[in-house]
């Protein structure tokens, strides 16, 4: 399930969205930091230790409500983490005494209804991508950038799903084998070199990293219509002829610039640096 943090005034609240049940689940401990204004992390995930049990000896059907996911920490590791949907912490906020109660209960309100109209008009979801990563700091020719990109990868996946190609693992498997191919390291050692554990790569990769990528995915679907590419095998060998494409155009721009495309770079705070900024530290959260 993809993880997208939302904000919250300046505070990052994780959230994984469940495709299957189109459902957004919330971290439980974000919500119960800024309903108490801790700024210790710690101190609100004791809060809410001693308010689970208190609502669960009242026989609290928030609490049962409750689901425990995988999320990131501070530190970039996955542990498990109490989680709950919009509609269950919407109770769960009326046990917090506190003034960002109603804010809280608006801003949960207001994410559901935006799900709603981004599934009737998925340019609303691109819009507020764009606010998010120009928070993020992110340049306006990098975030043009993105955008085209995804629009090319959204234009694959379709042609992908058209033709015989199964979402999830065939989906990563024909991704994996372009991006082999143009960058000469595979997806997730490309993370790796970058330091990335669940973020998405594409949101960490340099402005050239993103035109390539979409070059080898443009001349993959290209190919792919040209063959009537049908099924894993046929696509396979499109994805290699259009990863093959974006290989060639990288190795002359390398050789005019002595630079290498494939980088290191992301776009992560410094190390030691996370611990200052508010809307990303959390502390370690148990196994």
């Amino acid at each position: 399930m993809p993880i997208q943090p939302a904000i919250f005034e300046d505070h990052e609240i994780r959230r994984v969205y469940d495709e299957a049940s189109e459902t957004w689940w919330f971290s439980v401990v974000d919500i119960v930091q800024v309903l108490t204004q801790q700024p210790d992390y710690q101190a609100a995930r004791n809060y809410w230790k001693v308010l689970k049990n208190r609502l669960k000896k009242e026989g609290s059907q928030s609490v049962t409500n409750c689901n425990r996911l995988k999320l990131p920490a501070a530190d970039g590791k996955n542990y498990l983490t109490d989680v709950a949907t919009a509609e269950t912490l919407l109770r769960l906020v009326q046990s917090v005494p506190s003034p960002k109660a109603e804010p809280i209960k608006l801003w949960l309100a207001k994410v559901g209804y935006e799900r709603m109209q981004e599934m009737a008009d998925p340019g609303l979801s691109l819009d507020r991508a764009r606010e998010t990563w120009q928070k993020h700091g992110r340049s306006e020719k990098w975030i043009q950038q993105r955008m085209t990109g995804q629009e090319t990868r959204n234009k694959l996946t379709d042609y992908w799903a058209n033709h015989e190609i199964k979402k999830g693992e065939e989906f990563a498997i024909l991704t994996n084998i372009i991006h082999q191919e143009w960058s000469g390291v595979s997806v997730k050692a490309h993370k790796g070199m970058k330091g990335l554990h669940d973020h998405n790569l594409r949101d960490h990769m340099s402005e050239a990293e993103l035109i390539f990528t979409a070059l080898a995915e443009l001349s993959t679907r290209q190919i792919a219509e040209t063959d009537d590419a049908t099924g894993m095998a046929e696509n396979k060998v499109a994805a290699t002829k259009g990863g093959a494409i974006a290989k060639q155009a990288r190795k002359e721009l390398e050789a005019k610039t002595g630079r290498p495309v494939v980088s290191s770079d992301n776009f992560l705070p410094p190390a030691g640096k996370a611990s200052r900024i508010k809307t990303v530290t959390k502390a370690k959260e148990t196994k």
